[in-house]
């Protein structure tokens, strides 16, 4: 069976002229075939060096051991700062640390387990939606409709409507869209008056129509919060019954000061949880049922275990649990498909690596895209092979050369939560559709802040009572 779809890398690297006027819709179509073997690259651009650390012990270097000499890039902080403001994504040392502390409480796999009654009515509506769906209709944002419904109903106990969600996600397409070429102009060192203009003004302009939306629906609750930390017992009471994740943050304390987050603290974070909670989840679902689509057996494979499963439990958390090939099946769209194909780093202080000098401010780029997809370190990387996981035959542990979650203590604090929807939502489509392609479809992956495919994933859903026996 042939493999599942990715860019074809080109012979040799692109001039730096080809890599501005024609590579920018994509840093995927920047990489070329040697990216997908070496452990450490160079590539000098006019406003920075940037290195890219393939090698499994120079990748632990970066992000576990010596993590405080390559701080997240400071460019990344000004791309994301509109929408996300000064959020764990961006912030460095002692400010990260403060909110890593302050918000770790609320990804704690209790309070994972706790919404998971949240997740499931953003899922009963999805299912009832999907009725709707016409064969070969584009699945993409229905995968970005729930996974940002689970995220308003988890977090904020707001479900979102359907006008709501296509004003959001219509101005995060925009925001996503704009930022890579940012990105680009920053590299090149391009003069100001040429970073700023009518494309960056419509990025600024989406990511305040989302954080304005967030920030009227925290309004209230921090008001709450301030009534409640006031002394009004009533108000303290209501906050601590409510189960959702933006209670925990509400009532959180840096453990140094006393003090909670403030107005513009929380919308910051919660900006980043919509932002990662749902962007990079419905990426990967996508990629998971264009994988099942097009692997018959495997997908036949998963929905027996469904049926197995909950054949002898309701769905809920412990069945999930036992449903172990939906997980992976996950687990290797995000192998294949990492939402996130790269982390930015940057040295801190003058650094070497595999016998190469890197000054104060070079750039250093750890890419999952690559460590995945590395011959070195997978068997038939390329390949869709979810049984993988459970096998005694990998060629580098997981510890060593998976990591979409990135990896050390800034691994994703939604880690679980992700991993929880994700089966939740593939078991629940397995359970009432069979997946296909239509004939002659095939998806074009992009590489902008997520992996996407740049025409959707045109899929045919035929529900399992009307399916040829």
């Amino acid at each position: 069976m042939s493999c599942p779809v990715f860019p074809k890398p080109a012979k040799s690297k692109a001039s730096l002229w080809k890599v501005f006027f024609t590579k920018r819709h994509s840093w995927l179509d920047a990489l070329y075939e040697r990216s997908y073997g070496m452990k450490m690259g160079e590539y000098k651009l006019p406003g920075l060096t940037l290195y890219m650390v393939n090698q499994p012990e120079l990748v632990r270097k970066v992000m576990v051991q010596n993590m405080a000499d390559f701080p997240k890039h400071a460019m990344l902080g000004d791309i994301l700062e509109p929408l996300l403001g000064e959020s764990i994504f961006t912030t460095n040392g002692e400010q990260w640390q403060k909110q890593r502390n302050m918000l770790d409480p609320a990804f704690k796999h209790a309070r994972v387990q706790q919404v998971f009654g949240l997740m499931q009515h953003a899922v009963a509506d999805m299912l009832a939606r999907l009725e709707a769906h016409q064969p070969g209709q584009d699945i993409d944002p229905e995968m970005t409709f729930v996974t940002a419904d689970i995220i308003f109903r988890t977090i904020m106990s707001a479900s979102l409507d359907a006008e709501q969600a296509n004003r959001i996600l219509d101005a995060f397409v925009r925001f996503q869209a704009e930022s890579p070429r940012l990105a680009l102009r920053k590299m090149f060192k391009l003069p100001g008056f040429l970073q700023r203009g009518a494309s960056e003004s419509k990025r600024l302009a989406a990511a305040k129509e989302i954080r304005t939306t967030i920030e009227d629906i925290i309004r209230p609750r921090y008001r709450q919060a301030e009534a409640a930390r006031a002394g009004c017992p009533q108000s303290h009471t209501e906050l601590e019954n409510q189960q959702d994740i933006l209670s925990s943050l509400l009532l959180a304390k840096d453990a140094s000061t006393g003090q909670p987050f403030g107005f513009d603290e929380i919308v910051d974070q919660i900006s980043m949880l919509f932002l990662a909670g749902h962007e990079t989840t419905a990426s990967s679902l996508t990629w998971s049922l264009y994988l099942l689509a097009t692997h018959p057996h495997i997908q036949q494979d998963a929905y027996e275990e469904v049926t197995r499963v909950l054949a002898e439990q309701p769905m809920g958390v412990e069945a999930l649990r036992k449903m172990v090939l939906v997980r992976d099946v996950f687990r290797e769209a995000l192998r294949l498909y990492p939402p996130v194909g790269f982390f930015a780093r940057e040295c801190a202080h003058a650094s070497e690596m595999r016998d190469k000098k890197m000054k104060a401010g070079s750039s250093v780029m750890v890419s999952p895209w690559l460590i995945h997809r590395h011959t070195d370190y997978w068997h038939e990387p390329h390949r869709f092979d979810p049984y993988r996981f459970t096998s005694k035959q990998l060629k580098t542990p997981l510890s060593k050369a998976y990591l979409p979650f990135g990896a050390g203590p800034r691994v994703c604090i939604g880690a679980a939560f992700a991993q929880q929807e994700s089966s939740l939502i593939l078991a629940s489509i397995l359970q009432h559709y069979h997946l296909s392609l239509p004939d002659g479809f095939e998806p074009r992956p992009v590489g902008r802040l997520t992996i996407r495919s740049d025409n959707g994933l045109r899929l045919i859903l035929t529900p399992r009572n009307k399916q040829p026996q």
